[in-house]
Protein backbone atom coordinates (compact mmCIF):
# COMPACT_ATOMS: atom_id res chain seq x y z
CA UNK A 1 0.00 0.00 0.00
CA UNK A 2 1.09 3.47 -0.44
CA UNK A 3 0.67 4.09 2.83
CA UNK A 4 3.29 3.73 5.31
CA UNK A 5 1.70 1.97 8.45
CA UNK A 6 3.57 -0.23 10.41
CA UNK A 7 2.60 -3.88 11.46
CA UNK A 8 2.10 -3.19 15.77
CA UNK A 9 0.42 0.30 15.00
CA UNK A 10 -2.75 1.19 16.43
CA UNK A 11 -4.65 3.14 13.54
CA UNK A 12 -7.80 5.21 13.03
CA UNK A 13 -9.82 6.47 9.76
CA UNK A 14 -10.58 10.13 10.09
CA UNK A 15 -13.06 10.20 6.64
CA UNK A 16 -13.86 13.99 5.93
CA UNK A 17 -16.75 12.55 3.88
CA UNK A 18 -17.91 16.00 1.87
CA UNK A 19 -14.26 16.79 1.67
CA UNK A 20 -12.76 13.04 0.30
CA UNK A 21 -16.38 13.20 -2.02
CA UNK A 22 -15.23 16.65 -3.64
CA UNK A 23 -11.61 15.21 -3.77
CA UNK A 24 -12.42 11.83 -5.77
CA UNK A 25 -15.19 12.99 -7.81
CA UNK A 26 -12.19 16.08 -8.89
CA UNK A 27 -9.97 13.43 -9.97
CA UNK A 28 -12.50 11.50 -11.68
CA UNK A 29 -13.10 8.40 -9.56
CA UNK A 30 -15.83 6.87 -7.03
CA UNK A 31 -14.73 5.37 -3.97
CA UNK A 32 -15.40 1.99 -3.03
CA UNK A 33 -15.67 2.28 0.83
CA UNK A 34 -15.87 -2.12 1.17
CA UNK A 35 -12.34 -1.87 -0.57
CA UNK A 36 -10.94 0.88 1.68
CA UNK A 37 -11.76 -0.81 4.69
CA UNK A 38 -10.77 -4.14 3.04
CA UNK A 39 -7.14 -2.53 2.35
CA UNK A 40 -6.40 -0.55 5.68
CA UNK A 41 -7.56 -3.66 7.69
CA UNK A 42 -4.16 -5.45 6.30
CA UNK A 43 -2.16 -3.23 7.41
CA UNK A 44 -1.22 -2.18 11.28
CA UNK A 45 -4.32 -2.79 14.17
CA UNK A 46 -7.30 -0.64 12.23
CA UNK A 47 -9.11 0.47 15.67
CA UNK A 48 -11.97 2.36 14.00
CA UNK A 49 -12.94 4.29 10.82
CA UNK A 50 -15.23 7.13 11.26
CA UNK A 51 -16.94 8.80 8.56
CA UNK A 52 -18.75 12.20 8.86
CA UNK A 53 -20.92 13.89 7.38
CA UNK A 54 -24.32 16.33 7.18
CA UNK A 55 -27.71 15.10 6.34
CA UNK A 56 -31.31 17.00 5.76
CA UNK A 57 -33.68 15.50 7.53
CA UNK A 58 -36.64 16.87 6.13
CA UNK A 59 -35.88 15.84 2.51
CA UNK A 60 -38.27 13.14 1.29
CA UNK A 61 -35.19 11.61 -0.35
CA UNK A 62 -31.64 12.19 0.55
CA UNK A 63 -29.20 11.07 -2.42
CA UNK A 64 -27.00 10.23 0.61
CA UNK A 65 -28.82 8.53 3.11
CA UNK A 66 -28.44 5.00 1.33
CA UNK A 67 -24.21 5.57 1.32
CA UNK A 68 -24.37 6.55 5.32
CA UNK A 69 -26.72 3.30 5.83
CA UNK A 70 -24.31 1.03 4.25
CA UNK A 71 -21.43 2.21 6.22
CA UNK A 72 -23.48 2.11 9.56
CA UNK A 73 -24.11 -1.98 8.91
CA UNK A 74 -20.69 -2.71 7.45
CA UNK A 75 -17.78 -1.59 9.79
CA UNK A 76 -17.68 2.21 9.90
CA UNK A 77 -18.52 4.42 12.68
CA UNK A 78 -20.72 7.19 11.10
CA UNK A 79 -21.12 10.62 12.67
CA UNK A 80 -23.94 12.39 11.39
CA UNK A 81 -25.64 15.90 12.25
CA UNK A 82 -28.84 17.59 10.72
CA UNK A 83 -27.70 20.60 8.00
CA UNK A 84 -28.71 24.49 8.82
CA UNK A 85 -30.30 26.57 6.27
CA UNK A 86 -30.27 30.38 6.75
CA UNK A 87 -30.54 33.38 4.13
CA UNK A 88 -27.79 35.29 3.40
CA UNK A 89 -27.27 39.19 3.09
CA UNK A 90 -28.99 38.78 -0.62
CA UNK A 91 -32.28 37.20 -0.04
CA UNK A 92 -30.90 33.57 -1.14
CA UNK A 93 -31.89 30.35 0.88
CA UNK A 94 -28.57 28.62 2.11
CA UNK A 95 -27.97 25.22 3.47
CA UNK A 96 -24.47 24.20 5.21
CA UNK A 97 -23.19 21.21 7.27
CA UNK A 98 -20.10 21.06 8.06
CA UNK A 99 -18.14 18.45 10.56
CA UNK A 100 -14.83 19.57 11.21
CA UNK A 101 -15.78 20.34 14.98
CA UNK A 102 -16.82 17.10 15.34
CA UNK A 103 -13.81 15.12 13.73
CA UNK A 104 -11.69 17.65 15.70
CA UNK A 105 -12.87 16.54 19.00
CA UNK A 106 -13.00 12.64 18.48
CA UNK A 107 -9.44 13.01 16.85
CA UNK A 108 -8.47 14.78 20.40
CA UNK A 109 -10.60 12.23 22.71
CA UNK A 110 -9.10 8.85 20.88
CA UNK A 111 -5.51 9.94 20.38
CA UNK A 112 -4.51 8.41 23.84
CA UNK A 113 -5.10 4.91 22.25
CA UNK A 114 -4.08 5.75 18.75
CA UNK A 115 -0.35 5.15 17.32
CA UNK A 116 -1.34 6.77 13.91
CA UNK A 117 -4.33 8.75 12.04
CA UNK A 118 -5.12 8.75 8.62
CA UNK A 119 -7.05 11.75 8.06
CA UNK A 120 -8.92 11.76 4.84
CA UNK A 121 -9.57 15.38 4.21
CA UNK A 122 -7.06 18.36 2.54
CA UNK A 123 -9.12 20.92 4.53
CA UNK A 124 -5.78 23.39 6.39
CA UNK A 125 -8.02 23.97 9.20
CA UNK A 126 -6.93 20.86 10.41
CA UNK A 127 -3.39 22.06 10.00
CA UNK A 128 -3.22 22.86 14.40
CA UNK A 129 -5.17 19.93 14.96
CA UNK A 130 -3.10 17.01 13.37
CA UNK A 131 -0.24 19.46 15.44
CA UNK A 132 -2.01 18.84 18.21
CA UNK A 133 -1.93 14.89 18.63
CA UNK A 134 1.53 15.12 16.94
CA UNK A 135 2.52 16.40 20.21
CA UNK A 136 1.02 13.38 22.03
CA UNK A 137 3.67 10.71 19.52
CA UNK A 138 0.63 9.71 16.66
CA UNK A 139 2.19 9.58 13.58
CA UNK A 140 -0.45 11.44 10.89
CA UNK A 141 -0.93 10.67 7.75
CA UNK A 142 -3.13 13.01 5.75
CA UNK A 143 -4.67 11.67 2.20
CA UNK A 144 -5.79 14.30 0.02
CA UNK A 145 -4.95 15.69 -3.70
CA UNK A 146 -3.14 18.21 -5.17
CA UNK A 147 -3.54 16.95 -8.86
CA UNK A 148 -7.56 18.58 -9.10
CA UNK A 149 -7.98 21.81 -10.34
CA UNK A 150 -7.83 23.75 -7.79
CA UNK A 151 -5.57 21.10 -5.76
CA UNK A 152 -8.01 19.87 -2.65
CA UNK A 153 -4.88 19.68 -0.13
CA UNK A 154 -3.65 22.62 1.52
CA UNK A 155 -0.04 23.09 1.63
CA UNK A 156 0.11 23.76 5.37
CA UNK A 157 -2.03 20.61 6.26
CA UNK A 158 0.85 18.72 3.47
CA UNK A 159 3.59 20.66 4.99
CA UNK A 160 2.60 19.67 8.98
CA UNK A 161 1.19 16.20 8.53
CA UNK A 162 4.21 13.21 8.76
CA UNK A 163 3.24 11.80 5.64
CA UNK A 164 1.09 13.47 2.55
CA UNK A 165 -0.85 10.93 0.30
CA UNK A 166 -2.21 11.72 -2.62
CA UNK A 167 -5.40 10.29 -3.25
CA UNK A 168 -4.97 9.45 -6.82
CA UNK A 169 -1.99 7.14 -6.18
CA UNK A 170 -5.14 5.09 -4.03
CA UNK A 171 -7.28 4.97 -7.13
CA UNK A 172 -6.26 1.41 -8.10
CA UNK A 173 -6.38 -0.24 -4.58
CA UNK A 174 -10.01 1.63 -3.24
CA UNK A 175 -11.66 3.31 -6.44
CA UNK A 176 -14.68 1.47 -8.04
CA UNK A 177 -13.72 -0.90 -10.65
CA UNK A 178 -17.26 -0.21 -12.48
CA UNK A 179 -19.92 2.61 -11.90
CA UNK A 180 -23.37 2.45 -11.12
CA UNK A 181 -24.72 5.59 -10.81
CA UNK A 182 -27.67 6.28 -8.28
CA UNK A 183 -27.46 2.55 -7.31
CA UNK A 184 -27.85 1.70 -3.41
CA UNK A 185 -26.26 -0.75 -2.28
CA UNK A 186 -27.45 -4.08 -1.12
CA UNK A 187 -26.24 -6.90 1.43
CA UNK A 188 -24.01 -7.70 -1.17
CA UNK A 189 -22.97 -4.44 -3.09
CA UNK A 190 -19.59 -3.08 -2.98
CA UNK A 191 -20.37 -0.37 -0.46
CA UNK A 192 -19.42 2.20 -3.79
CA UNK A 193 -22.42 4.12 -3.96
CA UNK A 194 -22.15 7.53 -4.20
CA UNK A 195 -24.85 10.82 -4.61
CA UNK A 196 -25.80 12.45 -7.76
CA UNK A 197 -23.53 14.99 -8.73
CA UNK A 198 -25.92 17.54 -7.88
CA UNK A 199 -25.54 16.83 -4.24
CA UNK A 200 -23.12 19.50 -4.16
CA UNK A 201 -20.42 17.56 -2.13
CA UNK A 202 -22.35 16.37 0.77
CA UNK A 203 -23.60 20.09 1.83
CA UNK A 204 -20.02 20.76 3.35
CA UNK A 205 -20.17 24.08 1.56
CA UNK A 206 -23.11 26.64 1.53
CA UNK A 207 -25.18 25.71 -1.63
CA UNK A 208 -27.73 28.33 -3.06
CA UNK A 209 -31.28 27.42 -3.27
CA UNK A 210 -34.20 29.30 -5.41
CA UNK A 211 -35.33 31.44 -2.55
Amino acid sequence: MTIKIYNDEKVALFIDGANLYAAARALGFDIDYKRLLEVFSKEGRLIRALYYTALIEDQEYSPIRPLVDWLDYNGYTMITKPTKEFTDSYGRRKIKGNMDIELAIDVMEMSDQLDHIVLFSGDGDFRRLVEAVQRKGVRVTVVSTVKSSPPMAADELRRQAHQFVELMDLADEIGRKARRDNVAPDDDDDGGYLPDDDYEDEYDEPIVTPA
